[in-house]
């Protein structure tokens, strides 16, 4: 009976301790559960961060980008209307638009009599058109006047050479500017003669300001 009784109390000693283990172990994995919820929580909390920090750098850079956008617009407006087509409505000029410089042709045939370097009337006109552009949008730019020519060989004019033809020329044509508010200092006269020759004689004739932008 003794044994019985002994035997009784080792079995429920033994149920109770291994209930004990089994209670610590679930205490402990709930700890394990808790801390790893945690670090979670916190990976998760910096990931929210960057994320509305990364957002955040984002909306400025494309406020940045639309004022850029915008600034850029109406800088472009600006070179539309005061580069692009500021010498187009001038009769008998035509002007060519290039990286770094502005080349206007202006026809010798309206410029000047055959074998002459008097201005006509009708240059007047054009050249004061010229001359109100470039003042307007280039000021204070370095101007290059170059007379061409064509190839005839000079027999009547008393020119020594196309050369000189196309050199007086173009002196005519920098005199004028200059007395249409161009200062002399900023223009420099080229003759090409019949070295650049066009198409054909009439269009070779000219005489062609270039501005270095």
């Amino acid at each position: 009976m003794a044994l019985t009784r002994l035997s009784i109390t080792a079995m429920v000693l033994g149920l109770l301790a291994a209930g004990g283990c089994n209670e610590q172990k679930l205490k402990d994995e709930v700890a394990l559960l808790q801390n790893e919820n945690t670090e979670l929580r916190g990976q998760l909390t910096e990931r929210d961060t960057a994320l509305e920090t990364a957002n955040d750098e984002l909306r400025r850079a494309n406020r940045e980008f639309r004022d850029a956008q915008a600034l850029f617009d109406e800088e472009r407006e600006t070179w539309t209307t005061t580069s692009t087509g500021s010498f187009d409505d001038i009769e008998g000029v035509s002007a060519t638009y290039g990286d770094g410089s502005v080349t206007v042709s202006v026809e010798g045939d309206v410029l000047f009599a055959s074998g002459k370097t008097s201005l006509r009337s009708p240059a007047k006109t054009a050249l004061q058109k010229v001359a109100s552009v470039l003042k307007r949008e280039y000021a204070g730019k370095q101007i290059y006047i170059a007379g061409h020519t064509d190839s005839d060989p000079i027999r009547k004019s008393g020119h020594k050479s196309n050369h000189h033809l196309g050199f007086e020329r173009g002196y005519a044509v920098r005199d004028f500017l200059s007395s249409n508010g161009i200062s002399s200092e900023d223009m420099a006269i080229i003759s090409f003669g019949p070295d650049q020759p066009k198409s054909n004689a009439s269009k070779s004739r000219r005489v062609e300001i270039v501005v270095a932008n």
